[in-house]
């Protein structure tokens, strides 16, 4: 596994969370709810849903509207708002599908779409024991086709119950080199997590393991320049030399509780306004 699985105890103790909820009810455009509907096959030939999984024409759709909508993304934080809405008018049968990512030595970042599973949610990641972060720490598929008579999460039981939730599924997720987390489904029925919406959420899942990398990969460059341009701008205020300034930033950002990037913009706006004449 790319990401070490000691990352998952810590924020499993429950000690910090970031989350980020759509509206309630949310749901994707109509196209992504066409795509994987329950109900009846969509073309000629197509197993009926639950039975043989989604056909590959729909799958291939949904993937193809996961990848422009992930790719397009400003942040991580708004990929992981559109991967949640977009799975929960997807997924046949969800009434909430939510994302949670743990990163090393930082919170869990928790996207959520639906009308209904929030107290399941806070819950499990206040706890810290649930179906997400199980399937997050064992990188295997989780399901719990009745979570209110699940042994495994009493906790979760009253929450369940008080939700309409009956059943949920939770898909691991490993960006590499990041990150693991986890894609949840919950249904309002018990018993219905039948191939269709497994298979569709697991390509969902795969999918998006990759795009978020890019993403991350994206983030790591754009914060690598902005720290380079304030190492700039310390040499040039300070006369120090470029591990000297290095450090001075860390020290700036460790004493203002602030992250090294929001430092290194601040410094650099400051010293772009210091350039500027005067009228």
């Amino acid at each position: 596994m790319s990401v070490p699985q000691r990352r998952v105890p810590a924020a499993q103790r429950g000690t910090r969370i970031r989350r980020r909820t759509t509206s309630a009810g949310v749901t994707a455009p109509g196209r992504a709810r066409r795509l994987v509907a329950a109900g009846r096959p969509r073309h000629a030939g197509a197993a009926a849903p639950g039975v043989h999984g989604p056909h590959p024409v729909e799958l291939a759709g949904l993937l193809n509207e996961v990848t422009v909508r992930l790719l397009t993304a400003d942040t991580v934080p708004q990929a992981l708002d559109r991967l949640a809405a977009l799975a929960a008018g997807a997924l046949p049968g969800a009434v909430r599908c939510s994302v949670a990512l743990i990163t090393e030595g930082g919170p869990v970042t928790v996207a959520a779409a639906g009308p209904a599973g929030e107290t399941c949610d806070t819950v499990q990641y206040a706890e810290g024991n649930g179906p997400a972060l199980e399937a997050a720490r064992t990188r295997t598929l989780i399901t719990s086709p009745d979570l209110a008579a699940d042994r495994r999460w009493p906790e979760l039981a009253a929450a369940a119950r008080a939700d309409g939730i009956a059943a949920v599924a939770a898909i691991p997720l490993d960006v590499r080199r990041h990150a693991v987390g986890a894609l949840s489904v919950s249904l309002s029925t018990p018993g219905r997590l039948g191939p269709d919406l497994l298979l569709t959420a697991m390509a969902m899942a795969g999918q998006a393991e990759v795009l978020l990398g890019e993403l991350h990969r994206r983030e790591a460059l754009t914060e690598g320049a902005a720290v380079d341009r304030a190492v700039g701008v310390i040499i040039a205020q300070r006369g120090c030399g470029v591990q000297e300034a290095y450090r001075i930033l860390h020290d700036s950002a460790q004493r203002l509780g602030l992250d090294r990037v929001t430092v290194a913009e601040r410094l650099v706006a400051a010293a772009a306004r210091n350039r500027q004449p005067s009228p």
